[in-house]
């Protein structure tokens, strides 16, 4: 029945192999889209690792700096750094926004303000230098589009780009821009020229910071408008000898902080922050899969109804019902296996092209080869019914 099946399909080849293009294009499709989410995790688990840290201590009964807003005061570091088992600790700021360039163009990055040398900067570069002065120098990902000695505009100020880094992603898949920590803080946290004057013009009509005979009081206050003293979160390293939990849980007890591990970071980024995307997806994946059924059904009943006469010879010659349902089985399988392959390739050759990072595992395309055959399989049902219940007569009716 492998000759018959063979020759039916050499007979209708065009038909055959354009149904199984169309159909590697909704599994290619599919494929990607299981890749989008992989690459969302991946991009997750690149975040939580370049920032080689162990410990994220933020602000309390808040799950930040990644998925909610958390602000600590940088002299908290100093506290932290004395706590037993505390290699390393440093203060970071995140924040995203659309960063300009001197050619007009604008690039939607997360900046990152670091401590040189210190947990969240990046660990490696592929082109020029780390960050060395503390004013005006940034580090970008190679995703940004920026080259090195290319002017970028963050809120009031130009930077200039000495170093590439590549893989350094938010959760978002958005590029990272590494600037010095005090620049950061000032781009975050400080107000505009406009909104500093109209505060201090409210600070001097209230008499209860403009008071007579203590001008101290005033410059003071207005003096706290114009600087920032506040970040994201502090990074820890930890000693050599101490596991996560051993050193968070004095830091949440004596310091009044939100201290979180890797695993529970990775929790917060993979279970909640991506979990509505990953539904989304998955409903996507539920739908691809019964319009891909549908196809092959129709496609195959088809077939099958325009060999009715043929069919009918094959019972009239005491063809076993087992063999005839064999024969469809086939023809559906061949049909899955060349949209399977059409789609694998599809995939992989537009992958790339996603403004995404897109992680096409060989994982998940054997689990979409096993689905796609159980589909067509599942889908051939209605045709191999239909042969069955051809009436023998009808090769000579």
């Amino acid at each position: 029945m492998i000759s018959l099946a063979g020759r039916d399909i050499a007979h209708s080849w065009g038909k055959f192999v354009l149904t199984g293009l169309g159909l590697g294009l909704l599994i290619g499709v599919t494929l990607t889209m299981a890749g989008v989410y992989r690459g969302m995790v991946d991009d997750a688990q690149a975040l939580l690792t370049n920032s080689q840290a162990d410990l994220w201590v933020v602000q309390k009964d808040t799950q930040g700096p990644y998925a909610e807003s958390s602000s600590l005061k940088d002299d908290v570091v100093r506290s932290v750094r004395g706590m037993p088992g505390v290699a390393q600790a440093a203060n970071v700021t995140y924040f995203t926004m659309q960063v300009s360039n001197d050619d007009g163009g604008e690039t939607r990055a997360m900046v990152v303000g670091i401590e040189p040398d210190g947990p969240g900067a990046p660990g490696y570069l592929v082109a020029g230098r780390q960050l060395t002065r503390s004013h005006y120098e940034a580090v970008a990902d190679i995703k940004a589009g920026f080259f090195l000695g290319q002017h970028i505009r963050i809120r009031r100020h130009d930077y200039t780009v000495v170093g590439l880094t590549q893989r350094m992603v938010s959760s978002g898949g958005d590029p990272m821009v590494f600037i010095p920590l005090k620049d950061a803080q000032e781009a975050q946290f400080l107000k505009d020229n406009d909104a500093i004057q109209n505060d201090r013009t409210r600070i001097v009509n209230n008499p209860a910071f403009n008071r007579p005979g203590v001008p101290s009081l005033l410059d003071a206050v207005q003096a706290l408008q114009t600087s920032s003293h506040n970040v994201n979160a502090v990074l820890v390293q930890l000693a050599t000898g101490f596991n996560a939990e051993q050193v968070a849980e004095p830091i949440r007890r004596w310091k009044h902080l939100q201290v979180f591990t890797r695993e529970g970071m990775e929790e917060i980024l993979v279970a909640k922050l991506i979990a509505t995307s990953a539904r989304q997806i998955g409903m996507f994946l539920a739908i691809l899969a019964v319009v891909s059924a549908a196809i092959v059904a129709f496609i195959v009943y088809t077939m099958t109804l325009g060999k009715i006469r043929e069919i009918a010879v094959l019972k009239l010659i005491g063809t076993r019902n087992r063999t005839i349902a064999g024969m469809i089985l086939q023809q559906a399988l061949g049909l899955g296996l060349i949209g399977f392959v059409v789609g694998k390739v599809a995939a992989t050759f537009w992958a790339p092209v996603f403004p995404k990072f897109v992680l096409l595992l060989t994982q998940d395309a054997l689990t979409g080869l096993a689905a796609t055959m159980l589909i067509c399989a599942l889908a051939s049902t209605l045709a191999i019914r239909a042969a069955l219940q051809i009436d023998p007569a009808t090769a000579i009716g």
